[in-house]
């Protein structure tokens, strides 16, 4: 296997306001674009070549990462006039592949943070003859996903999509969003229309016949979707919890990107990371956070488990918990937003205007 396809489309809503600017895989995650980690990944598998299937904010990707030759990669984009759904996007980028018929090819989703062995799932796709093989992981509650239960053998049973009632939860493991295609089955699916793999293509697929093969690896999975889960990503790439190669700096409780400044009295711990041109001035406390490019974070804030946008701002003694902050955004001294509080692009929140807690 020396190819993949990279479905990069998404408009990510779940995590606006950051991706009002921004398409998600661009989302800075440990210092970079979080899209830079699956890339870095692909490379220590072995793939060569990768295309990448956009739609939204599609004309960012190209002007960061070129044609790839500075991470080892020869990258290729195709952007789609409308969105095509997740099978649509793959058939839609086919003809730039350069496989044959029968050789693997490696499709993985732009907003998953995993350790998932990939060159064991292309072991895995070779040695069963499969015609598609899916990363498969196991969660505790698999209510919010499609179930995939498999025989003994690992052979691919069925594709039940978000079960509700305890009868319909056969299974703890769910479609973790990585694939192995034969690269003959790609062109089976239907060209110039919205296609879902997961309640379309794979289903169809088990009706006729096809060997559809699960690989189960739990090792580190998490969907990036929301806010919360973005920053807990980023905090595990800097502590080391999630691998990832492209790290820009040694794991450990903080990464502060050069040209940041932090104060010598400034508290970074829990995986926080400050980028380029980001200021975080004395007595700030920071945890589990990232702090975006160019924000400031004025004396003796404390920010826990939140995201700081590009050039925003949050004022003397305000206290974030949870919460994300658009890029250019001001909170002015003495606020306290808590709890999954959003705050959009260039908003400003006057000194001491928002509490979540009474006073004291």
């Amino acid at each position: 296997m020396t190819e993949a396809i990279l479905l990069v489309g998404g408009k990510g809503t779940r995590l606006r306001p950051l991706t009002v600017n921004t398409p998600k895989p661009m989302v800075r995650a440990a210092g970079v674009p979080f899209l830079t980690h699956q890339l870095a990944r692909a490379k220590a598998a072995g793939v060569e070549h990768i295309v990448l299937a956009t739609s939204y904010l599609a004309e960012v990707f190209e002007p960061y990462f070129g044609d790839g030759s500075a991470l080892g990669l020869h990258l290729e984009y195709v952007t789609e006039e409308e969105p095509l759904g997740t099978g649509g996007a793959i058939r839609n980028v086919a003809s730039r592949l350069h496989s044959g018929a029968d050789e693997p090819v490696l499709i993985f989703n732009g907003d998953i943070l995993t350790g998932l062995d990939i060159g064991a799932l292309v072991r895995t796709h070779e040695t069963t003859g499969a015609d598609v093989s899916l990363h498969l992981t196991q969660v505790t509650d698999p209510r919010a996903y499609g179930l995939v239960p498999t025989d003994d053998t690992g052979r691919v049973l069925a594709f039940l999509e978000k079960p509700q009632t305890p009868e319909e939860i056969v299974t703890d493991q769910i479609n973790a969003g990585a694939y192995v295609f034969r690269r003959s089955v790609i062109d089976t699916i239907p060209a110039g229309r919205p296609v879902s793999v997961e309640r379309e293509t794979f289903p169809e697929l088990l009706a006729t016949g096809a060997h559809l093969q699960g690989m189960v690896d739990s090792t580190y999975w998490l969907d990036l979707g929301t806010p919360a889960a973005f920053v807990r990503g980023s905090a595990d790439l800097v502590l080391g919890r999630a691998p990832s190669p492209a790290v820009p700096g040694r794991c450990g409780d903080r990464l502060v990107l050069p040209t940041a400044q932090v104060a010598p009295d400034a508290k970074l711990t829990g995986g926080t990371v400050v980028g380029e041109g980001a200021f975080v001035a004395e007595g700030a406390r920071v945890f589990g956070s990232t702090i975006l490019p160019g924000a400031v974070i004025e004396p003796g804030a404390v920010i826990t488990d939140s995201l700081i946008g590009t050039r925003a701002r949050v004022g003397t003694r305000s206290v974030l918990a949870d919460t994300v902050i658009g890029d250019g955004a001001v909170i002015g001294a003495d606020n306290e937003l808590r709890s999954g509080a959003r705050i959009w692009c260039d908003a400003h929140i006057p000194p001491a205007s928002l509490r979540f807690s009474p006073d004291t």
